[in-house]
């Protein structure tokens, strides 16, 4: 299995992202959005930072638990309930980010929304892993 990131040189440097993803592989895995629900089912973390960290470690669970890892991830979408917040906090998102997951960026989108399924989420995370 191989990802090729691609950041042509024309568009704007990405920052947490990478433009575009090409994949090959045998497996595909589709991970279900996940917000900061603990093993109990409930919502933790007060401020976004601890949210998505929560968020991002049950993403990489459900993916481990389907063989693959954080290099794995071909695609990432983001839903925050607010976005100014969400790119206030983004360099301490990025750091959280690179600790667990690493430095190899998928391709991402961040997409407003004005609420999530549990009233307390702040933030969502889903994903698309290509596997060996």
């Amino acid at each position: 299995m191989s990802l090729e990131r691609i950041n042509p040189a024309e568009l704007s440097p990405p920052t947490g992202f990478s433009h575009a993803v090409a994949a090959t592989g045998s497996r595909l895995v589709f991970l279900a959005g996940q917000t900061s629900l603990d093993s109990a089912g409930e919502v933790v973390g007060e401020s976004l930072p601890e949210q998505f960290e929560q968020a991002l470690r049950n993403l990489l669970a459900a993916l481990a638990a389907s063989g693959g890892n954080p290099a794995d991830l071909a695609r990432v979408t983001v839903y925050a309930v607010d976005v100014a917040a969400y790119r206030e906090c983004a360099a301490e998102l990025g750091l959280i980010w690179r600790r667990l997951a690493g430095r190899d960026y998928p391709a991402m989108a961040v997409i407003g929304v004005a609420r999530l399924w549990d009233v307390q989420a702040q933030v969502e995370l889903d994903g698309v892993a290509v596997l060996p």
